[in-house]
C-alpha cells in the first residue's frame, strides 16, 4: 500500500470549523435511526459507546435516549465535541486498540469506519467493539460505502455561522486502484472568517473500502452474529449498507 497522506487536516488544525462543514442538523434524521438499531439489541440500552466519534455530532441527537462515551484519535476533534456535549464522557484513544475495562449495552462506529483501511484495522475495531459490548448488547457500524457501491463520487456542502464566519466544500472520491481496499477523497474547502477573509484548503482523506462478505466475515471472526440492513432515509442519495453485530 503507498504511504497514506497525512492526517486530514478537517480533523486537526481545521477541526474548529467542523461544526460549520457538516452541521449538526443534518444528523438528526441519522440519528433517529441509529437509535432504533441500538434499541433492537436483546437487553435495554442505557450505555453506548460511540467510536471514532469525531466533532460529537451524532452524540448531539443520541445523548437524550443514550449516556454516551465519546472515543476518538483526534484530541482536536475531541475538543470540539466537548463543547458540544459536556454531559458525554470524552475520551482520547484510537478504536483499533483502545480498552475502556468495562462494558457498554451498545457500540457505535459512525462513518469513522470509512477510515480503516485494510482488513487488520478493520478486525481490530471489531475487536474493540466485541470487548466493550456486553451480552445481548449491539454493535453497529456504518460505513459510507462498500465495494457494492457505485463510484466515483462528488459531493457538497457547508454553513454559514452566526458569528459570520462560514465554510464550503466540494469533495471528490476516486479510485487509484481498483485491486486495493482504500479509495482517495480529495476536498476542496473555502473557509470565511468573520472578518470577511477566506482561505482555501486542500485536504486529502484515504478511506477504506470492502464488500458486504469482507464486513460479514471479519465481524463474526471476532464473535458477532451480524446482519446487514439498508439504511432508511428520506436523503437524496444511495441509502447505505449498515452493520449490525449482536453479541
Amino acid at each position: 500500500m503507498a504511504d497514506p497522506p497525512a492526517a486530514p487536516r478537517m480533523y486537526t488544525d481545521l477541526a474548529a470549523w467542523w461544526p460549520l462543514i457538516s452541521p449538526t442538523v443534518e444528523y438528526a434524521e441519522e440519528a433517529t435511526y441509529l437509535a432504533a438499531l441500538l434499541h433492537s439489541a436483546a437487553i435495554p440500552v442505557r450505555e453506548v459507546l460511540e467510536l471514532g466519534s469525531g466533532g460529537g455530532h451524532n452524540a448531539v441527537h443520541l445523548r437524550a435516549d443514550f449516556a454516551m462515551t465519546l472515543v476518538d484519535l483526534s484530541a482536536d476533534m475531541l475538543a470540539v465535541s466537548s463543547r458540544l456535549n459536556p454531559e458525554c464522557d470524552h475520551r482520547l484513544g484510537d478504536m483499533r486498540t483502545v480498552r475502556l475495562d468495562r462494558e457498554f449495552d451498545g457500540v457505535l462506529v459512525h462513518d469513522a469506519a470509512d477510515y480503516l483501511l485494510d482488513e487488520d484495522d478493520v478486525r481490530g475495531a471489531a475487536e474493540t467493539a466485541y470487548a466493550h459490548c456486553r451480552p445481548g448488547g449491539v454493535a453497529v457500524f456504518v460505513p459510507d460505502v462498500t465495494a457494492e457501491t457505485p463510484r466515483p463520487s462528488t459531493e457538497h456542502g457547508g454553513s454559514d455561522g452566526p458569528d459570520g464566519r462560514g465554510a464550503r466544500f466540494l469533495s471528490w472520491t476516486w479510485d487509484p486502484d481498483p485491486d486495493d481496499t482504500w479509495t482517495q477523497t480529495e476536498y476542496a474547502v473555502l473557509l470565511r472568517s468573520a472578518d470577511g477573509s477566506v482561505q482555501v484548503v486542500h485536504d486529502t482523506h484515504r478511506t477504506g473500502l470492502f464488500g458486504r462478505a469482507d464486513w460479514q466475515r471479519l465481524l463474526s471472526g471476532v464473535g458477532f452474529e451480524v446482519a446487514a440492513v439498508v439504511e432508511q432515509t428520506s436523503e437524496d442519495r444511495i441509502p447505505r449498507l449498515l452493520f449490525v453485530g449482536r453479541r
